[in-house]
C-alpha cells in the first residue's frame, strides 16, 4: 500500500496551473518550474500541464520534463524518453487504483514536448499521478464533481456563442493575434459553425500574450489539420483579450467560465463534446479528437 501524507499533497498541489478568481492572467499556457515540480533523476523535473478542472470519467494529465532553466524543448541536447509509465494512487486510501499507464512522447513538433497520460477515474477526490523513475511524491490533483465545473465537458452540448469574426469584430481587436497574419478561422461565429450541423473545431487561445508559446503551435497545427480535412470540420478560433493591452478578458472566456487557456473544444455533428483539449496539444491528439467526432483523417 502506497503511504501517502497530507503534507505531500498539499506540497504536490502547489503546481495547479490556471488563473485567479479575478480572471486577469492566464497562465496555464506559462507553466514554470517550481519548487513543487517532483524530481524525475539527474535533475530533471516533471511539470504538470493540466488544469486543475478534472470530473470523473476519462482524465488526461499532460506532464513535461523540465530542468531549473525551465520546460525542457527540442532545441536542447536532452534525449527525451519515448515513452513513460505512470500510476494513479487515491490519496483517501493511499492506494494505487491504476498502474502500468504508458504513454508515448508527444508535441515534438511544436518544440514543447509532452506526455499526455489518460486514465479513468470514477469519483471525485484528490488522487496522485506518479511516474516511474520519479519521486513517490507525484503530481498531485483533485477530480471534482461534475457540477462544480462550470467550463463546458466531454459529454455536454457546446453552447452557442456569437464570436467575433473578420465582418464583425465585436468589441474585440484584433480578433486574432497571430503573426504576421491573422488565422482564417474567423468567417463564420461559433454560432454559425454549430448550425451546420458538422463537426466543429473551437480555439480559444491569444498567440501574442501566451507567456511560452503555447497557444500560437497550437493554432499553426490546428491550420495544418485543417489543410488536410478541409470542409469536412468547421474551425473557429476566439482571442482571450479584447485589446492588445491584455488586460481585458474577452467575451468568449467569460462566456463559458474559462480559468486557463488555450482549450479545444472538439464536438460531433450534434454539438456534443467529443474531447476536450486542455493547455498543449499537438497534431496527432487533434487528429485523433476529430476521428472521435467522426472525421476520419485522409
Amino acid at each position: 500500500m502506497l503511504k501517502i501524507s497530507r503534507r505531500r499533497f498539499i506540497y504536490g498541489s502547489a503546481s495547479a496551473i490556471g488563473f485567479g478568481s479575478a480572471v486577469t492572467s492566464l497562465l496555464a499556457c506559462g507553466s514554470s518550474v517550481s519548487p513543487t515540480s517532483q524530481g524525475l533523476s539527474d535533475g530533471v523535473q516533471l511539470v504538470q500541464r493540466f488544469p486543475q478542472i478534472l470530473v470523473p470519467g476519462e482524465v488526461r494529465l499532460p506532464i513535461s520534463l523540465a530542468q531549473q532553466s525551465g520546460i525542457i524543448t527540442t532545441d536542447s541536447d536532452f534525449k527525451f524518453p519515448q515513452t513513460l509509465t505512470a500510476k494513479i494512487a487515491d490519496l483517501s486510501t493511499d492506494e494505487v487504483i491504476n498502474e502500468d499507464i504508458s504513454v508515448d512522447l508527444h508535441g515534438v513538433e511544436i518544440a514543447n514536448p509532452y506526455y499526455p497520460f489518460r486514465t479513468n477515474i470514477d469519483k471525485p477526490g484528490n488522487y496522485l499521478l506518479i511516474v516511474d523513475g520519479g519521486s513517490q511524491d507525484g503530481a498531485a490533483f483533485s477530480v471534482l464533481e461534475r457540477d462544480q465545473v462550470l467550463l463546458p465537458k466531454v459529454g455536454d452540448t457546446l453552447p452557442r456563442f456569437d464570436t467575433p469574426t473578420f465582418a464583425d469584430a465585436r468589441g474585440v481587436d484584433p480578433i486574432c493575434t497571430r503573426l504576421p497574419k491573422p488565422c482564417p478561422f474567423h468567417e463564420l461565429t461559433l454560432t454559425e459553425a454549430l448550425q451546420l450541423k458538422k463537426p466543429v473545431a473551437y480555439l480559444v487561445g491569444t498567440p501574442a500574450h501566451c507567456s511560452t508559446g503555447t497557444c500560437t503551435p497550437a493554432l499553426n497545427q490546428l491550420i495544418g489539420v485543417a489543410r488536410t480535412l478541409g470542409d469536412r470540420v468547421v474551425f473557429v478560433h476566439a482571442e482571450v483579450y479584447t485589446d492588445d493591452t491584455a488586460t481585458v478578458v474577452a467575451p468568449a472566456v467569460k462566456a463559458f467560465a474559462m480559468t486557463f487557456e488555450p482549450a479545444l473544444f472538439i464536438v460531433n455533428a450534434n454539438s456534443k463534446i467529443v474531447e476536450r483539449l486542455d493547455a498543449v496539444f499537438d497534431t496527432k491528439e487533434i487528429t485523433e479528437a476529430l476521428a472521435r467526432a467522426g472525421v476520419a483523417a485522409s
